[in-house]
């Protein structure tokens, strides 16, 4: 069972930056992908990035692109959301994920409790 623990979140202003954190244990072969979804209210979840703890491959939603950056810290299973430029529209729910690969897709397996983002504009 994998364990996903966020940090990070808050209030901000428009133009604004936050970072999220995401501490991961248990077995790493469901760890192969990690990643951010958000979910706002009314809307569908959606993917926001993904990176592969392995290789370093990273994918961005065009929405996020240029703004938002996903990183890892291999040694501390800790993987990171720089969020800079924020918008109104990026206020959601996050979530952490973890799972593998469908082709340049990562399926979430396990997930985290979320943690709130909110962009006054």
């Amino acid at each position: 069972q994998v364990q996903l623990v966020e940090s990070g979140g808050g209030s901000v202003q428009a133009g604004g930056s936050l970072s999220l954190s995401c501490a991961a244990s248990g077995p790493t072969n469901w760890r192969k992908c990690m990643a951010w979804f958000r979910q706002a209210p009314g809307k569908e979840r959606e993917g926001v990035a993904r990176i592969s703890p392995t290789y370093g491959n990273k994918y961005y939603a065009d929405s996020v692109k240029g703004r938002f950056t996903i990183s890892q810290d291999n040694a501390k299973n800790t993987v990171y959301l720089q969020m800079n430029s924020l918008k109104p529209e990026d206020t959601a729910m996050y979530y952490c994920a973890a799972g593998i690969w469908v082709d340049v897709t990562c399926e979430a397996k396990f997930w985290g409790q979320g943690t709130q983002v909110t962009v006054s504009s």
